[in-house]
């Protein structure tokens, strides 16, 4: 006879593992599918936790190649110890995924390792290379996450030619590093490889990096990474990418092939949705290859749920995490939900790029009316403190009504600096409710603070 669970979730990732924790604590008999050998997902294995450990320990090993003169700290030739810096991401991610598995323990959630397949209504059977095993649920959560995109006549050799996976763990620094994709991913380990001594030409088919971010924000990030040394080459598709020899070669539609020694795909991810038995419970894909749900997550099938990059919306570990809350919630008599409008994005280069709400571009081709106020790090005590000085603060508001719209960071601690506009947002505040609200100096806070206060005309450090 199966097993049985109230809910068994497919998928630990941030959306599956934060779900079963949640419905644990609402009291349901609650198992979770992982086919890796550890918990967390792509995002903690192979995707946000270790790239920002080598973000944090390139932008160390840079600062002491050229930052710290400034504050009157003199070293000699740092050396790069490639080894120990992946060393230490290794390290962090053990100890994190550690801690989930510890979690799943102190909550008594069942932990089934192997590949999730629907076979019915409430059925599930655990495929792994020892044996099969049959599991029944009164619920089934969906939440397996997805996979980087492939390019079309780019063909991924796990190695010189891949995606951000095999970029984590390059066994040595790339003379001559091309990224195609000019969005988050591409952008931070490109910053990376940079940092560390590679040559990184960044190639982007439409003609500005970061797409769907402030237009404005984005020109602006664009002007620092290439004064950082980040080479961009915009309006131009990639048509190919092959290995001859020794040398990388990327072909480019109407302009000279690049030659390189790694080639990094991240033209963004699609859903992982293969396998996973859906036609046995009648569910259809979108066009985006997406689970479609309604405002519950439910999908078109009884008793089954979906979350996370599997569904409509950012594919984004915080919004997964959002949603597997508000889905287990409703499950269990509650009232989950989601303010998509609030969901803050991070771009973890140096200067970070974060954004919550909608844009300037989405306002003008919407046709709202609203207000805008910026104002400079260059005007910020503690961004002189720091000797970052880089970037801005900007604040969108209704022109009526003066509630915020949008707010865009681009400069010191920005993934930091957006909490507070998330909330500011979540509780529907006016750039008058910001502007009025004590904020301790000297902290970078102040420069949102400052640029509520332009949104008036009102700026008290410029």
């Amino acid at each position: 006879m199966a097993t049985r669970h109230d809910l068994v979730v497919i998928g630990a990732g941030p959306g599956g593992y934060v779900a079963a924790i949640r419905a644990a604590q609402l009291g349901l008999n609650v198992a979770c599918i992982e086919r890796e050998t550890v918990l967390g997902g792509t995002c903690l294995r192979v995707g946000c936790i270790p790239s920002k450990a080598l973000l944090e320990s390139s932008e160390v090993y840079a600062s002491c190649q050229e930052g710290l003169a400034t504050h009157g700290i003199r070293l000699g030739t740092a050396a790069l110890d490639l080894h120990a810096m992946l060393q230490r991401k290794d390290k962090t991610v053990g100890a994190l995924t550690r801690g989930i598995d510890g979690l799943f323990r102190k909550h008594k959630i069942t932990r089934y390792t192997g590949h999730g397949r629907i076979t019915g209504a409430g059925q599930i059977v655990v495929e792994n290379e020892q044996d099969t095993l049959g599991l029944s649920a009164s619920r089934i959560l969906i939440a397996t996450g997805s996979v980087p995109a492939e390019l079309p006549g780019v063909v991924l050799d796990g190695d010189r030619i891949g995606t951000s996976t095999e970029a984590l763990s390059y066994p040595d620094v790339p003379s001559h590093l091309v990224v195609i994709g000019a969005g988050y991913i591409g952008l931070e380990l490109g910053s990376v490889w940079r940092r560390l001594g590679a040559r990184v030409t960044v190639v982007e088919y439409l003609d500005r990096i970061l797409p769907g971010m402030d237009s404005e924000i984005a020109a602006e990030a664009r002007r620092l990474f290439e004064q950082q040394g980040l080479e961009f080459r915009l309006g131009s598709r990639v048509t190919a990418a092959r290995i001859e020899g020794e040398t990388c070669v990327v072909e480019c539609l109407d302009s000279k092939p690049l030659y390189c020694d790694r080639v990094l795909v991240a033209v963004g991810r699609r859903p992982m949705t293969t396998g996973l038995g859906l036609e046995s419970i009648g569910i259809t894909l979108d066009a985006q290859g997406r689970i479609p749900v309604d405002e519950h997550f439910a999908t078109g099938a009884d008793a089954v749920y979906a979350v996370g990059d599997v569904i409509r919306g950012p594919m984004l570990a915080h919004k997964a995490q959002e949603e597997g809350i508000a889905c287990v919630e409703t499950l269990a008599g509650g009232a989950g939900r989601v303010n998509y409008g609030a969901i803050p994005g991070v771009v973890y280069t140096a200067p970070e790029i974060a954004s919550v709400g909608r844009t300037e571009d989405e306002l003008e081709e919407a046709g709202l009316a609203y207000r805008k106020g910026t104002f400079p790090f260059l005007a910020n005590g503690r961004a002189h403190a720091l000797d970052h000085t880089e970037g801005r603060v900007k604040v969108l508001a209704d022109k009526k009504t003066d509630r915020v719209l949008g707010v865009h960071v681009i400069g010191p601690r920005a993934g930091d600096l957006i909490a507070e506009a998330a909330a500011a947002m979540e509780f529907g505040a006016s750039s008058e409710d910001i502007a009025r609200t004590c904020h301790a100096h000297p902290t970078l806070a102040e420069a949102l603070r400052e640029a509520a206060l332009a949104v008036d005309g009102r700026a008290l450090h410029i």
